[in-house]
């Protein structure tokens, strides 16, 4: 199979674990899309459910897919969300953000009473960090941001550059919540946790894209076929 096609093998052995009156979230990006369209299929085949999109992109695809959509303040407990991921560690860590939707999507996820993570091979790393790692922040007083969290990485054992995330036309990339998104290059995060409570700390910081003890199961696909992976 080639990227694409696994990305969509993976979809569709999530979509088998949805199920009639649930309450979902759907994640952002192109794995994710895959599922809001099987998803989309089996509602127009009169599956029952409501979902809460994590990006405007992802609401628009539903609203024109036909799928039923709520919000987190009208229905503020999820049964289950379906998302992709940047990168995917053994033990279900992983970072996510690239698509620039982290702070919703980890919102959405919290909610929820199960994550489930959708991949293709590529994603799936014996550590995380290879992917920059995405950080939201406020775009008062980024320069003492990036230093704060260039030295968090650095005291939690991952030093790297931070550098500003751009659009094509080379302005700040704007998040859907009005925020701007930070990149950084830290190769290898040992400790993704500790990491995770250093930038947290910082108060320019607004959500990070290390996802930890969220996931619950991940769903990975590759030319061998699609594989199930429960958190250990």
């Amino acid at each position: 199979m080639d990227i694409e096609a696994q990305k969509r093998a993976a979809a569709a052995r999530a979509v088998e674990f949805v199920r009639s009156g649930m309450r979902l979230g759907l994640g952002t990006g192109s794995t994710a899309r895959h599922f809001v369209e099987l998803l989309a299929e089996r509602v127009r085949g009169g599956l029952t459910v409501v979902a809460v999109p994590t990006s405007e992109t992802t609401r628009r695809d539903a609203e024109r897919l036909g799928v039923p959509l709520t919000t987190l303040d009208e229905t503020p407990a999820l049964d289950l969300t379906v998302d992709g991921a940047d990168e995917i560690a053994p033990d279900l860590s992983l970072i996510k953000g690239g698509g620039g939707a982290l702070l919703r999507e980890k919102i959405v996820a919290s909610a929820s009473a199960r994550m489930v993570v959708i991949a293709d091979e590529s994603k799936w790393v014996p550590m995380l960090g290879r992917f920059p790692l995405p950080i939201e922040v406020m775009p008062f007083g980024l320069a003492t941001t990036l230093r704060a969290v260039e030295a968090a990485a650095a005291a939690a054992g991952a030093p790297g550059p931070v550098a500003l995330r751009c659009d094509k036309d080379g302005h700040a990339f704007v998040t859907d919540s009005g925020h701007w998104i930070v990149d950084a290059a830290l190769g290898r995060i040992a400790d993704p946790a500790d990491l995770g409570k250093r930038l947290a700390a910082i108060a320019g910081v607004v959500e990070h894209g290390l996802f930890v003890g969220l996931a619950k199961t991940a769903v990975i696909a590759g030319s061998a076929g699609v594989r199930v992976i429960e958190r250990p």
